[in-house]
């Protein structure tokens, strides 16, 4: 028998040693990629076009995932407040939540710009607005500190008002307590005809509005068809201002335990599905019109020069609202351009 040379069990123990770990390694790479992941996508309206937007984006990043991601879909708040939304997405309890920017001013009051009356003039330059490339790098930008990473925007509607009471003349503003976003924008506009703002997230609203808290709110037909908001204020005034965006954010902590191909898929498949969304919006904009009015509502449109009037006393809220602060201020000046560069 051939003897062993000197070494000859300490190299094969090397060797087996090596094979085993290189063994789990490969073993490990493929449980990671075979490992599913969750991702609850939470929002606040129900049956509109962000609802439609959530179950898009699920249905893609399921698929472009090959399944490892799996999306769960929760409407009208059902993971909480919004604030509390927010807060989950921070600390990584849910993955994604798809807001208006404003409600997010708590984290930086730069995410309000997007509803600076005026901005825009028809959902068109919206949507031009919220894929501008200087936009989305200000928007998306703003949550990063925050454990928060914003992946699209788009705009879903302009806004209306409703009301328990009909809102027929600029006149008619005087006095009314109307629920805003948490926005200085919004409510020094509504100062400025004459109503008192109060700020409130979304699933308060109908509530306060059936007890007589509040007169009124800002929101759109795309909010109180699906939630039958008839029953309890039959009047919505088409002052169209201002616009509602919606901005999607991701959790970083939740990124961070994603293997490296999925992120940028997610991140893709938002974007995609954001511009393609306009379309569904538009047409589901028009079909909440005739639901409104179908279900006993009544829609009002300010006499043309009252509408001029209030368009041109509310024009400079933004420049006014954000002179003072230099970072809002260039924020402010970044959306305006380009909305502007958009018309």
């Amino acid at each position: 028998m051939m003897p062993f040379e000197p070494g000859f069990f300490a190299r094969a123990a090397f060797a087996a040693g090596a094979a085993v770990v290189l063994s789990g390694a490969s073993l490990s790479g493929a449980s990671a990629a075979e490992k599913t992941y969750t991702m609850k996508i939470s929002l606040p309206t129900l049956n509109d076009s962000l609802h439609q937007y959530g179950k898009n984006l699920a249905a893609a990043v399921e698929k472009d995932s090959g399944g490892r991601i799996k999306a769960e879909v929760y409407p009208a708040s059902q993971l909480g407040s919004v604030p509390r939304q927010i807060e989950g997405a921070q600390f990584g309890a849910i993955e994604c939540v798809i807001e208006p920017p404003e409600y997010f001013t708590g984290l930086d009051e730069r995410f309000e710009v997007m509803a600076a009356p005026g901005l825009v003039n028809s959902m068109d330059n919206g949507e031009r607005v919220a894929a501008d490339p200087a936009v989305t790098k200000l928007m998306f930008s703003l949550g990063e500190s925050k454990g928060l990473h914003g992946v699209a925007l788009f705009m879903a509607t302009p806004s209306q008002i409703v009301s328990r009471t009909p809102i027929r003349h600029l006149a008619d503003f005087k006095g009314k307590k109307l629920r805003i976003f948490s926005s200085d924008f919004q409510s020094t506009a509504l100062e400025r005809l004459g109503a008192t703002p109060i700020a409130m997230t979304l699933g308060d609203v109908l509530p306060a509005i059936q007890q007589g808290t509040i007169d009124g709110a800002i929101a759109a037909l795309a909010v109180y068809v699906p939630m039958h908001y008839q029953d309890a204020a039959k009047y919505v005034t088409n002052t169209g201002q201002p616009s509602i965006f919606l901005i999607t954010e991701l959790s970083k902590k939740w990124l961070a335990t994603l293997p490296p191909d999925l992120p940028a898929m997610i991140e893709k498949d938002a974007a995609d599905q954001a511009r393609a969304i306009h379309s569904f919006a538009l047409d589901f904009n028009d079909r909440m019109v005739k639901a409104w009015v179908a279900a006993g509502g009544e829609l009002i449109d300010l006499p043309p020069d009252e509408q001029a009037k209030m368009l041109a006393t509310l024009a400079s809220v933004g420049t006014d609202v954000s002179k003072n602060k230099p970072a809002l201020a260039e924020a402010y000046k970044i959306v305006s351009d380009a909305a502007q560069r958009t018309r």
